[in-house]
Formats: C-alpha cells, sequence, structure tokens
C-alpha cells in the first residue's frame, strides 16, 4: 500500500516508518494517524520484519502535535470519540505491538507526537529535539494516554508540572528525567538507531514478544502482572528459539535466531 503522509522502507528486517509531513512539522492529522495504524499492523503480519522505527521526515520535527484545524469545531462526543480512536491505536497498536517499535525523535514532539513516542517501547532522541504536552494551552488535555504515560515514564510531580505548565523539555532533560532512553547527535541519531535495532535482533523475537506483554501487564487494570510473567515464561519453553539459544550458551557460540 502507498502513503499519502508516510514513507514506509523495509530493510536488513527492520521497517522504518517516517511521517511525511515536514511543511507542517509532521503535525499528526486523521489521516496520518489512520496510516500509522496501517503501516504498523502490516508489518506485524510481514514474517520478514522484527523490528520497527518511528521517526520524522527533517531535521525540525518528529511530530510537532496534532493539525489542530481538524477538531476546533468538534462537539463533546466528537472528541471523546476522537480521543478513543487515539488511545487504541497508541495502545493496541504501538504499545502492545509484540514486534519491538523504537521511536527515533528528530526534533520537536510535542502533544500528539510525543504521545506517539511514550506508546513506542524505546525512545532515542536527538540532541536538538523538545518534548512538551502544550494542550492546556489550547483550553483541552492530553487526550492520546499522555496523562497516564507520561506520570508512569517520568513519575507523578514532574508529570503534572510538565502538563500544567505545558512547558518543553530538551533531549538532556528528558534523558535525565527518564523520558526518554538515549540522546544522541542529530547526525548520529539514525546510525545510533540502527545499531540498537543490531542489538536487539541478535536476540530471540520470540522471547522480546513475551517480554513486551510482562512488562506491559503491570500498567493494564485487572491484570497480575507476576502471573502474566509466569505465563509468558512457560511459553518460552520447548520453542526453537529457546532449544538454540541454550544449546548455543552451554556450547560456548553466539546463538542463530534468524
Amino acid at each position: 500500500m502507498s502513503y499519502n503522509n508516510l514513507i514506509y522502507t523495509i530493510e536488513d528486517r527492520v521497517n522504518t516508518i517516517s511521517i511525511n509531513r515536514p511543511d507542517k512539522l509532521n503535525a499528526l492529522n486523521i489521516e496520518t494517524f489512520s496510516e500509522i495504524d496501517h503501516a504498523i499492523k502490516s508489518s506485524v503480519s510481514n514474517p520478514e520484519v522484527r523490528l520497527i522505527i518511528i521517526t520524522g521526515v527533517g531535521d525540525k520535527a518528529f511530530v510537532a502535535g496534532a493539525d489542530i484545524k481538524e477538531f476546533v469545531n468538534f462537539t463533546m462526543e466528537q472528541g471523546f470519540e476522537l480521543s478513543e480512536s487515539g488511545h487504541k491505536i497508541l495502545t493496541e497498536t504501538i504499545e502492545n505491538c509484540p514486534k519491538p517499535i523504537i521511536a527515533a525523535i528528530n526534533g520537536y514532539a510535542l502533544g500528539g507526537g510525543l504521545e506517539i513516542a511514550m506508546a513506542c517501547h524505546l525512545r532515542v532522541a536527538s540532541e536538538n529535539s523538545k518534548m512538551g504536552l502544550p494542550e492546556v494551552s489550547l483550553g483541552v488535555i492530553p487526550g492520546y494516554g499522555g496523562t497516564q504515560r507520561l506520570a508512569q515514564l517520568i513519575g507523578k510531580g514532574r508529570a503534572l508540572d510538565m502538563i500544567m505548565t505545558g512547558k518543553m523539555i530538551d533531549a538532556e532533560k528528558a534523558l535525565d528525567y527518564g523520558l526518554i532512553n538515549y540522546k544522541t547527535s542529530p547526525e548520529q541519531l539514525m546510525i545510533f538507531t540502527k545499531e540498537l535495532t543490531e542489538k536487539i535482533l541478535s536476540n530471540s523475537s520470540n522471547a522480546i514478544k513475551h517480554a513486551i506483554k510482562s512488562v506491559n501487564a503491570n500498567y493494564q487494570d485487572g491484570l497480575n502482572g507476576f502471573e502474566i510473567e509466569m505465563n509468558e515464561f512457560g511459553k518460552c519453553f520447548e520453542t526453537k528459539e529457546f532449544v538454540e539459544g541454550t544449546s548455543a550458551f552451554l556450547n560456548k557460540r553466539k546463538p542463530d535466531f534468524n
């Protein structure tokens, strides 16, 4: 499928999804959101893809917020439906994706852009990045899970500070807060991210899938994370990758999970 707002490439088992609206600072509109949803689901069903990178085209923005013109005249009911749709994509498609998703943040990650990045499993940001949830300046709040994920990542006090002031923080502060996992120079962002993917791809994709599910269980109401972990741990046994991994260890060689 061709996309109007994305560049979709697959190379060396990695699908790179680049949001391609640089003239709008890659602002997130409904069509782009839908395309991201479709692109990730296509990657999940593609056996040639083992890892996904989400980034933005250009050197200014990952996603600099939502396209406000689309919802400025929404009713309360339409606002709820917009949020509900966003929650479904960020939770079901991104956060619970069985394949690792890395956000390569190449500039502004604001509002919905930061919410997308927070739903990803790992975040790498260039030094020129700025991150924030400025929705209160528009008379609204983060609506795609931002109030929940930001507090989970950086703590309640820091999250409320960022949300109530609407301030942006730079990559250094984001790293200190634990909002991102790694910080690089703009020139090294994709190089570093690709090196990170190689480290992940050298491990068992089956085990990683079960690890993602187990970690996420801790943040889902009604689930006992310890019970989920025990079940997912058990599922790893008797798989080809478990046999390969343990055999490689016992024979003092590197495992081959390809």
